[in-house]
């Protein structure tokens, strides 16, 4: 070999090295990073003693929250103001957005039938315990539920935390908390959890920051928080959504404090797990269970599906304030902009109904009781501020998704959610998956839409990580 031959083998030598070495750097482990559990997101300054911060603030207060009559009356006259809105083009259900012929039905609905039992729904709002107390600055709101001594005999006791996301609130797992808190509802539940609900920072009655950098794992530093100040230092988590990411959050940072994390939304978005899924397609067979195939595949679906239901992702990611200003005081608006997602992220073939398949799985009363908590509350700037933070830089320098979460791991899956990833994928992250499911009738909003099943599957996950793991009941 030639000086030529032997300088170019040095190259390629050299290159590959590199090439190995960059690669190994995207795709290997990284320890967790140390979150200050202190950072304070209030508009006043800091306490320089935070100890005596932590004494004075840790009250927690009940609250009933309810709304004058003005209140009320103004939103019943805002709702008279829709005779602008455009009719839809011809032949056009939801494929443009919207359809607004059926929203002025909506808002017909909301005025005249809705609002005059608003004193009913408030009571029915009320029906469990709401809460307030101050974490690191902010007021956060949170429902509540224990369980009394009497009711334990017999049964298997965890606490659990529940985590919504956008455009969700605590509404969404009103069935849900029935289900783990009140296991007499079937005499054959061994199962009875203390059920902790909180607002996220900015969403309904919890307070929002004024300060910039309060992103998903902040939040989970905040939620931690607020399990500790109740006196769990050992709970499970179930979340989907952002429920999902700040879940999988605490999870990865504070494994010491979770029993387990179950999430009906899993994901992996380390370059690692895309990777596979891209491979994945070819050989579909080594990587899902017969009969699920479609849940996955073919990815060109799914791609079209997100870029048609991404648009909201972006804007709120870049320009949410912009969206914000849009809807803030515009109860129409926001119905739309809102209950659209509740539309096609349900079932994406509903995008080609008029009413957009909105009360084939729910009453309407549900999703409205859930759309008058962010006009109410004005929260919809501070709810959506959450995506900006997500991808801000220093969000993204914590690398998160490349620390293994090794908590115990429950995923399950419903077909007609946004994404749906692999356990080929998932096991990446969390090496100790130990629960996976798939569920062909479902979407995005499972607590909602079928609270029986994602509790079933959150119960046989629970009973999975006793088994596993030898866990008792606390």
């Amino acid at each position: 070999m030639g000086v030529t031959g032997k300088i170019l083998v040095l190259i390629l030598a050299i290159g590959g090295g590199l090439v190995y070495k960059n690669v190994t750097q995207l795709w290997a482990d990284l320890p967790a990073p140390k979150l200050d559990p202190q950072e304070w997101w209030g508009d006043e300054a800091q306490p320089k003693d935070y100890e005596a911060y932590l004494k004075n603030s840790s009250e927690v207060i009940g609250n009933r929250l309810s709304y004058p009559d003005k209140t009320i009356a103004d939103l019943k006259e805002r709702l008279n103001r829709t005779l602008r809105l455009t009719p839809p083009l011809e032949g056009v259900a939801f494929e443009y957005g919207f359809n607004t012929d059926y929203l002025r039905e909506i808002v017909e609905y909301w005025r005249d039938d809705y609002l005059p039992r608003w004193r009913e729904r408030e009571v029915f709002l009320w029906q469990f315990n709401h809460f307030t107390t101050d974490i690191q600055g902010l007021r956060t709101h949170f429902l509540h539920l224990m369980v009394y001594d009497d009711n334990k005999v017999g049964k298997q006791h965890y606490p659990v935390l529940l985590l919504h996301g956008w455009p969700g609130s605590v509404r969404e797992f009103y069935d849900l908390i029935h289900l783990l808190h009140q296991s007499n509802l079937d005499k054959n539940n061994k199962y009875i959890f203390n059920v902790v609900v909180p607002s996220l920072p900015g969403y309904g009655w919890s307070e929002g920051t004024s300060r910039k950098g309060l992103g998903p794992a902040q939040v989970a530093v905040m939620m931690r928080n607020l399990m500790l100040r109740l006196g769990y230092d050992k709970f499970f988590i179930q979340g989907g959504d952002w429920g999902s990411v700040i879940g999988s959050n605490i999870a990865t940072l504070y494994p010491e404090n979770v029993l387990g994390y179950h999430s009906n939304m899993c994901n992996n978005m380390s370059p690692k797990s895309l990777a596979k899924g891209l491979l994945a397609e070819f050989w579909p067979s080594l990587f899902v269970p017969s009969g699920f195939e479609d849940f996955f595949f073919p990815k060109s679906n799914e791609l079209k599906y997100l870029m048609e239901e991404s648009g909201y992702f972006h804007i709120q990611a870049t320009k949410p304030d912009t969206i914000g200003a849009a809807l803030t005081d515009n109860p129409v608006g926001l119905a739309a902009y809102i209950l659209e997602k509740f539309s096609t992220w349900t079932n994406p073939s509903y995008r080609s109904l008029p009413d957009g398949g909105l009360t084939k799985r729910y009453k309407m009363d549900a999703l409205l009781d859930n759309l008058m908590i962010y006009y109410l509350t004005n929260s919809i700037t501070t709810s959506q501020r959450l995506y900006a933070e997500q991808y801000a830089q220093a969000q993204r320098d914590l690398h998160l998704e490349r620390v293994p979460t090794r908590v115990p791991t429950g995923c399950a899956r419903f077909k007609s959610d946004i994404m749906q990833f692999l356990d080929v994928q998932l096991k990446d992250k969390y090496t100790n998956l130990v629960h996976s499911t798939y569920h062909k009738q479902g979407g995005h909003f499972a607590a909602l839409e079928v609270p029986k099943v994602l509790y079933k599957d959150f119960i046989d996950f629970v009973k999975t990580v006793e088994r596993k793991f030898k866990i008792k009941t606390l």
